[in-house]
């Protein structure tokens, strides 16, 4: 009977094990292939027409993109919000929020394992509001939802606007992006008529949000989204002739792509997708634009995500420390009152004694009990 019962748990385990040994295969065989596909893509280039292109872009249009960014990111604050507010938390409030969508988004993208990152620093970030590990899981999936129904709409819309976003691919026809964008944007359909009601997972204790509410989850993701690739389309020199529509089709592909490569900031394969996407035969402008909106979009959030979640933990635990420091200092004043009536204690208690036997010893004399010492001798 043992061997029954302990069969089920081995079993599940082996399947966590072989699923998640799957996922490291995969991530490897994608950073692999996208590797390979930029170095070859950038094999040719000459990196010191690269690097002077990025010294001479206009500064007013690298304030631009750095605008966007911030829109990009304030709007990034509002997926913690909506998943605190659906989960019925009014009690935390947006700066809260902000704080943890902040240090989480940049951290764990920037390190490249955010399914495990980026609950790690939420719980450090909402640990002032006793949040407990399934509230943060819940919160992970809830802003991972507004991303992935965000970015699939954008996606279906771009390749609906202009099929032909992909062209610079060979074997890639146009009918083939109808086809996909018809059935991506069909499943987001069904996803917000599925969900109009409201509906409980059977697995977590979470309510998922109602149609009215995924609507919004599309609203901010695509918001978020779309002035990310703004930024990325205003570092790109005119005299490439990229369209609009086919720079948010090809940004988007990217993006999904670096997210389930699991590799740092996507790098290697977003990287690949923007460059085969977008290029042309002058790729030395498109991969100017690629560096400086990395450095804006990636790099300067990561390190500033940095400094704020050290800021924080650095700042509690000062409190900390304080609050210690004051409670043993009030302890040792309460142990110096009780150290005092201590000291006075014994001569108190001296005196008692003395007392005592002063009035014992007055009539002692005179008592003619045979246990009493100078009494009067046993009859």
């Amino acid at each position: 009977m043992a061997d029954l019962n302990d069969n089920p748990p081995q079993q599940s385990n082996r399947r966590t094990w072989l699923r998640g040994l799957g996922g490291l295969a995969l991530s490897i065989s994608i950073a692999s292939v996208a590797t390979y596909v930029l170095t070859r893509a950038i094999k040719k280039l000459d990196f010191g027409h690269v690097l002077a292109i990025v010294q001479s872009t206009d500064a007013h249009l690298i304030v631009v993109a750095m605008t966007l960014i911030a829109l990009s990111y304030a709007s990034l604050t509002l997926y913690d919000l909506f998943a605190l507010r659906t989960m019925g938390r009014l009690d935390i409030p947006y700066r809260a929020a902000a704080l943890g969508s902040f240090t989480s988004y940049p951290i764990a993208h920037g390190i490249g394992a955010v399914a495990l990152i980026s609950p790690l620093v939420r719980y450090r970030m909402y640990a002032p509001y006793m949040l407990g590990a399934m509230d943060i899981a819940n919160i992970s999936f809830l802003t991972g939802l507004t991303f992935w129904l965000g970015n699939l709409t954008a996606l279906s819309l771009s390749l609906i606007i202009d099929p032909d976003a992909f062209g610079s691919l060979e074997y890639w026809p146009p009918a083939l992006n109808r086809l996909i964008a018809a059935t991506l944007l069909c499943g987001v359909v069904a996803f917000v008529v599925w969900s109009w009601p409201g509906r409980r997972s059977r697995r977590w204790p979470v309510r998922l949000p109602s149609g009215p509410a995924v609507l919004l989850q599309i609203v901010i993701g695509l918001f978020e989204l779309s002035a990310a690739a703004l930024a990325m389309y205003v570092l790109i020199p005119a005299e490439l002739g990229i369209d609009l529509t086919r720079m948010m089709a090809v940004f988007i592909a990217a993006t999904l792509l670096g997210f389930a490569s699991h590799a740092p900031a996507g790098i290697g394969l977003f990287d690949a997708t923007i460059l085969l996407g977008l290029g042309g035969d002058d790729q030395e402008p498109l991969l100017a634009a690629l560096l400086i909106f990395r450095a804006l979009y990636h790099l300067l959030p990561f390190v500033l995500a940095f400094v704020v979640f050290g800021t924080v933990e650095l700042s509690r635990s000062s409190r900390r420390s304080s609050v210690k420091s004051h409670r043993r200092v009030q302890l040792e004043s309460d142990h110096a009152g009780d150290d005092q009536s201590q000291a006075e204690q014994p001569h108190r208690v001296g005196r008692l004694a003395v007392e005592d036997h002063a009035g014992d010893d007055a009539p002692g004399g005179a008592d003619p009990g045979p246990y009493r010492v100078g009494g009067a001798k046993r009859q």
